[in-house]
C-alpha cells in the first residue's frame, strides 16, 4: 500500500468525524430549547439520617401487629418453616443445629438459649421475642439486629412473617394469646 492510499484512509475518518461533531451542532441549533427560569416541579429528598440503633429504620413505620397476625396461617407457616428447618429445630428438646432450637421462642429472652453460643449483637440487645420483635427480624434480621450472624434474607411477605409468627407461637409450652 502507497502513501496515497493511505492519506486518503486517514481524510475518510476525519471527514467522518467531522461530519459527526458537526451534526451534533447542527441539531442543537435547529432544536434549540429554552430552560424554564422556575422548574415546573421540585423533587424533594429527604436526607437520610445515621442511626446508632439497630432497629431505628424499622420502628419508624410502626406495624399494626393485630392486623398482620390477622393475615397468618398455622398451616402455611408449617410449609414455610421449612427454610427455616435447615438451621433450626422446633421440636420440643430439640438440639441446636447451626442456629439455636426454636421451640418456646415466643416470649423468651433473644439470646435466651443457654448451650448456644451466639453473636455479641444478640447478646447484648436485651429484649425478649414478641410478636412485634419477630416480625422486625423477619423482615431482615441483619438490619433488625447489626451484627448478627444469621445470614438470611428475611420474608418480605406479610402473610409469611404472620403464617411462621404464629407457627412458632403455637411452639411453645403456653402460646401466647394473638393480639
Amino acid at each position: 500500500m502507497d502513501s496515497f492510499e493511505i492519506n486518503k484512509i486517514v481524510a475518510a475518518v476525519l471527514l467522518v468525524a467531522l461530519l459527526v461533531i458537526g451534526i451534533g451542532k447542527l441539531s442543537n441549533v435547529i432544536f434549540y430549547v429554552e430552560k424554564p427560569e422556575k422548574p415546573g416541579y421540585v423533587v424533594e429528598v429527604q436526607q437520610a439520617s445515621n442511626s446508632t440503633t439497630a432497629n431505628a429504620n424499622v420502628e419508624d413505620k410502626k406495624v399494626d401487629i393485630a392486623a398482620l397476625m390477622a393475615l397468618g396461617d398455622v398451616n402455611a407457616g408449617e410449609k414455610i418453616f421449612k427454610k427455616c428447618a435447615a438451621c433450626h429445630s422446633i421440636n420440643q428438646g430439640g438440639a441446636n443445629k447451626i442456629g439455636p432450637a426454636l421451640y418456646n421462642v415466643v416470649g423468651r429472652k433473644i439470646g435466651g438459649v443457654a448451650d448456644y453460643k451466639y453473636s455479641k449483637a444478640f447478646v447484648e440487645y436485651g429484649k425478649e421475642w414478641n410478636f412485634e420483635e419477630l416480625n422486625g427480624f423477619l423482615i431482615k434480621p441483619s438490619k433488625w439486629i447489626k451484627g448478627t450472624k444469621m445470614a438470611y434474607a428475611g420474608l418480605r411477605k406479610e402473610a409469611d412473617r404472620a403464617s411462621i409468627i404464629k407457627y412458632l407461637n403455637q411452639n411453645s409450652d403456653s402460646p401466647l394469646p394473638l393480639p
